[in-house]
């Protein structure tokens, strides 16, 4: 019978072995299925992404903590600090895209006529300095 409460270190190993599971099960799910799974990912509030980036904001400062009392560098911190940071942004941008992601997941009530084929769009990349 497993532990029920792992040590953190197990529990940190465990969440990573299930999110490469997830990653597989993206990979080969249907449109619907890899739409419905983004959408819990990518939700800042309750998705994985937002609950990393507190994760990572929580090392940060446990980083501050050491970095003052001379046991870490201070590039830790600070590489820390920035990565909490940067997840953070592209939570933010990400977010706007959620809602949208995720009604691909839903199904679509039944329309009399047949479904229109989908345009592409054009890929338009932006880049923050």
């Amino acid at each position: 019978m497993p532990d029920p409460n792992p040590s953190p270190v197990q529990l940190a190993g465990d969440i990573a072995r299930q999110l490469s599971q997830l990653t597989q099960h993206l990979s080969q799910s249907p449109p619907h299925e890899a739409a419905q799974i983004l959408g819990k990912v990518l939700d800042y509030d309750e998705g994985i992404l937002g609950r990393v980036t507190a994760l990572v904001a929580t090392g940060s400062r446990f980083a501050q903590d050491l970095s003052q009392h001379g046991v870490l560098p201070p590039e830790v911190w600070l590489a820390l600090g920035r990565a909490a940071n940067e997840l953070d942004s592209v939570g933010a941008d990400l977010d706007e895209h959620t809602d949208t992601i995720k009604q691909l997941g839903t199904p679509s009530p039944p329309t009399s006529s047949p479904p229109s084929k989908p345009m592409a769009a054009a890929m338009v990349v932006r880049r923050r300095r």
